[in-house]
């Protein structure tokens, strides 16, 4: 896969994200430009990235003095006391703020990586490493940082822009297809809310995706991020138009917490859950119509993508899930702010379907029923 760079500028921030395989090999190189003053580096990594890495980021980066954090990543792992200890350990060696931390991982590792360095002498050097496909489409980019709380997923967190991300495809010769199915997810759900061309591409290339033929699967990454940064560059902080990211989110965070962050149900099956769940409530609102539905499912379908609610619940609604939702971060009073459908390729504006908990409670049925 030919390397590729694809600048974000906005009005605060300007870095490169830089794809392709062997993209690690310019990371030297970019921190000396980028972290001119940096002495010591402390990398948090994924304990599941393959040890050939760790080795190749040591030589890398010999130059520095170095201090490698693991992170077993998971949902639960994303907390408040992982946070607090990876602080302890740079207070503990003196890190400065012209020194750097890279994150080597999944999403889990950046948000949590840049959480920290968000808040560390209130701002420390971040780099992004990003080694699944769904973080290399998505979690890496734009600068959202946070941990779990027993209220809800990412409820504390910060903006917080890299100075780099490097998604070297390497990383994704190691994924299961479990991890391949989690990061479509994200890639499916940009070109629903964005990209109808691309949504009519990926109903052809789908599984060429999925089982990682390089030519498909480095034009879906790029693809994906555009369509990311798009978003970014007109609302960094979340206030309005990158709501629209979060198309299937609202009811994809509810079941991973009222399941209580389960190794059974990926961030990316939840998605796939949520984007039917909320298609469906866009159909019973009567802005998306029947066809639009069918043509996600059929998507679904064709690659044996069964991810209903059902296989979540044993229940045949979503009142078990309500309680989980009014605690969403996107509400901001007492009902809850769903980003709906309109069809492929264009959502309702955010804020515009603020639903009350009793007339979801009304639909509650209806919305299981496709």
């Amino acid at each position: 896969m030919k390397r590729q760079e694809i600048k974000f500028k906005s009005e605060n921030y300007n870095y490169s994200i830089i794809i392709g395989e062997g993209a690690l090999g310019v990371l030297p190189k970019k921190i000396k430009l980028l972290c001119s003053k940096t002495k010591n580096i402390a990398l948090i990594i994924d304990a599941n990235v393959p040890k050939k890495f760790n080795n190749e980021l040591k030589k890398n980066l010999k130059n520095y003095n170095l201090l490698f954090l693991s992170l077993n990543a998971s949902e639960k792992n994303k907390s408040i006391d992982t946070v607090n200890y990876y602080l302890s350990e740079l207070l503990s060696r003196n890190f400065n703020r012209s020194d750097l931390i890279i994150a080597v991982g999944g999403g889990i590792t950046g948000d949590v990586a840049g959480f920290v360095s968000s808040i560390y002498k209130r701002g420390i050097n971040f780099i992004n490493i990003p080694t699944t496909l769904l973080a290399q489409v998505d979690s890496a980019i734009g600068g959202k940082t946070g941990i779990n709380s027993s209220y809800g997923k990412n409820l504390i967190g910060s903006f917080y822009q890299p100075k780099l991300v490097i998604s070297d495809t390497s990383f994704i010769d190691s994924l299961s297809k479990k991890e391949m199915i989690c990061g479509y997810a994200e890639i499916l759900k940009h070109s629903i809310i964005k990209d109808k061309k691309f949504f009519n591409w990926l109903e052809v290339n789908s599984q060429l995706i999925i089982t990682k033929k390089k030519k498909e699967l480095a034009y879906a990454i790029k693809k994906s991020c555009e369509i990311k940064i798009h978003f970014v560059n007109k609302d960094t902080n979340e206030k309005g138009l990158r709501m629209i990211l979060n198309f299937g989110h609202t009811f994809a965070h509810a079941i991973e917490v009222k399941n209580n962050y389960s190794k059974n149900i990926t961030h990316g099956e939840a998605v796939l859950s949520g984007m039917i769940l909320a298609t469906k409530l866009s159909v019973l609102k009567k802005i998306c119509s029947i066809k639009t539905l069918d043509q996600i499912k059929n998507i679904y379908i064709k690659n044996s993508l069964d991810f209903t609610y059902k296989k979540y619940s044993k229940k045949s609604s979503i009142d078990n899930l309500i309680p989980y939702l009014k605690n969403d971060k996107k509400n901001n009073d007492d009902k809850i702010n769903f980003i709906l459908l309109k069809s492929i390729g264009k959502t309702a504006l955010p804020n515009r379907y603020k639903i009350s908990t009793n007339d979801l409670k009304k639909r509650s049925r209806s919305i299981c029923l496709y």
